[in-house]
């Protein structure tokens, strides 16, 4: 009965995670909520899963609650847009996520990572600090500078704040929806954060463009202007919107990633000590070459994005009938899939409560698995997955080569901050570590 789904509306806000893992738990992997309208599945079937992103994506859309939440702050980017309009999206995006600019993702993540260093030496040693701010502020600056590059970086952390802004408004009218024409003044906030954006990303291009763009551009905005204007070009809103897509992509999504891996860490001195050994044998501070002697900590961050997936929910529409695991599915169906739960059901992943980086040791590094989608999975899979990891394994081993971590005790108890699901998994309260030099 829909009066289900009301009584049930604050237990979802307090603790969407566990909710839904409860539910699953109670139901099995495939559960109708009783919505009133049209239908609405909890699908944690990894058949089914595979269906809905993989086999068949052109049946299932973004027109959603959490797609349509989104595109207030980012419009039609990349991440909401739909279709025939993604499809050219994603071909004109392509040539700025070649390969070819990894090394200087991996450069400025380095750097990032030793101004973090530098600014915990000035702590005493033992120190207590906040990882989730010096995550957030690292991911800041790599954004800054592969997206806008040096001469504008200090512009696109403008942006990177206003979007920060926006997104909060975003999380909170979707935790409390409100009609949309109420005088609010979280809608104020809003269109505050929004005009700053639509105004600073105005700018960044027309300074970009006054430079010129050529062929050894490596600054994602330039890359993506070059080949916006080849394919006969972006209006100044779709490229608008695609930049502020980059930025929530590559910047707050990263910071929660390393910020829980350090935390995982933290817990478990064995797993930060071969961590340790396999950064002591590089011959100095790591960089792009070196990512190929890192193993160990790519089977860390694989690891800690199964744990902490930082989109942990994603959302889909039927635009035509379907089935899934033997159920018929009319159109219209919405269905929400949670990485957050495919990363812990047990058939897959023994013990999933465990910490356990050699999970993806040896053959099974780098092996595609059905459950395991922290990117995503099928044609809509993260275009900047690559860029993504890299920036994770190089900035986690440029931070831990002259740290050790360890969590805060009170009471005997490790203290771990509460999982708020927002738009990313984040870290309530901040994440406090007691951070010592080696």
């Amino acid at each position: 009965m829909p009066r289900e789904m009301v009584r049930d509306v604050p237990a979802i806000r307090r603790d969407a995670l566990g909710y839904l893992a409860r539910t699953t738990e109670r139901f099995g992997d495939l559960v109708a909520f009783p919505m009133p309208g049209r239908a609405a599945l909890l699908v944690n079937d990894p058949a089914a899963v595979r269906r809905v992103l993989v086999e068949r994506p052109r049946a299932w859309s973004k027109d959603t609650v959490q797609y349509g939440a989104l595109s207030a702050v980012t419009g039609a980017g990349l991440l909401t847009a739909d279709g025939d309009d993604w499809r050219r999206r994603r071909r004109i995006a392509q040539p700025a996520f070649h390969h070819g600019t990894l090394d200087v993702v991996a450069e400025q993540s380095v750097a990032a990572a030793r101004r973090v260093s530098v600014g915990w030496h000035a702590l005493p040693d033992g120190a207590v600090t906040d990882v989730d701010a010096a995550c957030m502020q690292a991911t800041l600056e790599v954004v800054g500078r592969t997206l806008f590059d040096d001469d504008l970086a200090a512009d696109g952390e403008r942006v990177v704040s206003s979007v920060a802004e926006a997104l909060e408004v975003v999380v909170q009218r979707a935790r409390t929806p409100r009609p949309a024409w109420l005088p609010l003044p979280s809608a104020r906030r809003l269109a505050r954060a929004v005009a700053v954006l639509d105004e600073t990303c105005a700018r960044l291009v027309a300074a970009r463009r006054a430079r010129g763009l050529d062929d050894h551009d490596t600054d994602l905005l330039g890359l993506l202007l070059r080949s916006a204007d080849a394919e006969g070009g972006l209006t100044p809103q779709q490229v608008r919107d695609e930049l502020v897509t980059l930025v929530i992509a590559g910047h707050e999504t990263v910071a929660s990633s390393l910020a829980w891996t350090l935390q995982l860490l933290a817990e478990h001195p064995e797993a930060q000590q071969q961590l340790h050994a396999e950064l002591d044998a590089l011959d100095g501070p790591p960089t792009w070459v070196d990512l190929r002697r890192l193993p160990f900590t790519r089977q860390v961050v694989d690891e800690a994005l199964r744990l902490f997936p930082p989109a942990w929910v994603v959302t889909r529409r039927a635009t035509e009938p379907d089935e899934l695991a033997g159920v018929a599915i009319p159109t219209g169906t919405l269905v929400v899939i949670s990485p957050w739960l495919l990363h812990r059901r047990a058939a897959d992943w023994p013990d999933p409560e465990r910490f356990d980086p050699s999970r993806f040791a040896g053959e099974r590094a780098g092996t595609p698995r059905p459950t395991y989608l922290p990117f995503g999975l099928g044609p809509r899979l993260c275009i900047g997955r690559d860029f993504a990891v890299v920036e994770s394994v190089l900035a986690l081993a440029a931070l831990l080569r002259d740290w050790t971590v360890s969590p805060v005790v009170r009471g005997g108890q490790v203290v771990r901050p509460r999982v708020d699901a927002l738009v990313t998994l984040r870290p309530h309260g901040g994440l406090p570590l007691v951070v010592r030099r080696r």
